[in-house]
């Protein structure tokens, strides 16, 4: 019976978006890279290798320093080195959401605890650049509207993974919560969608008060 982490692994290497996107939108894939299906099969191999259901956290979508980089969501080099235990040769650059996110990993107590339990994704999994910035799926219509069918078909296959449908978290109480609910209406994917602030906001708006969302966050986790 294949488990967790063989379910992500083909997932990952699989994926791909089969459409055109508006001029000057560039997908972002960095599971083109031998180096990021290497480390994401260690990645799944270590935390995944079991047959235990998971309650998902969906992000918008990867960004350029980290899972744009890792191929693991919500994870730079730094944290998947010192956190993850996993070496890389990848450029050792911090990422905001990755710091914050691993603080909340580490309040929750560690990688294996947190792992066991949660999946870290987005509703897009492939992130997206324009003019060598990032670039968030709902950001421009034509984008949206051209990433739809994409959308809806890797979050059915992520929840084949073994994702749990009763609860589900969505890391963005703004757009990325309201597109996640109008889909979810349509496709009756979760039971319930509970939002989060997202990890960027709070550490470049709101970073004096960051223990006060971690806590928010460990208040979330621990109550699913």
């Amino acid at each position: 019976m294949k488990t967790f982490a063989d379910r992500a692994i083909h997932f990952y290497n699989d994926l791909q978006i089969n459409t055109s996107l508006p001029a000057g939108s560039e997908i972002l894939n960095p599971y083109e890279n031998q180096a990021v299906k290497d480390i994401v099969t260690s990645f799944f191999t270590r935390f995944y290798d079991d047959q235990q259901d998971r309650v998902i956290l969906l992000g918008i979508n990867p960004g350029r320093f980290g899972a744009g980089i890792t191929g693991i969501t919500f994870t730079d080099p730094i944290r998947l080195e010192e956190d993850c235990q996993l070496p890389n040769g990848f450029e050792k650059r911090a990422e905001l959401s990755s710091r914050f996110i691993y603080e909340v990993i580490s309040s929750y107590g560690g990688c294996q605890a947190f792992y066991q339990r949660f999946f870290l994704s987005a509703v897009s999994p492939l992130g997206f650049v324009r003019d060598g910035k990032n670039l968030n799926y709902y950001d421009d219509r034509e984008l949206e509207a051209a990433l739809g069918k994409f959308i809806e078909s890797s979050l059915r296959d992520q929840i084949d993974l073994g994702i749990r449908k009763d609860k589900a978290i969505c890391l963005g109480e703004g757009k990325n919560m309201k597109y996640l609910e109008k889909l979810n209406e349509k496709l009756d994917l979760f039971e319930e969608i509970i939002s989060l602030p997202h990890p960027r906001w709070v550490m470049q708006y709101r970073f004096k008060r960051k223990e006060e969302f971690i806590e928010k966050y460990l208040e979330v986790l621990q109550s699913i």
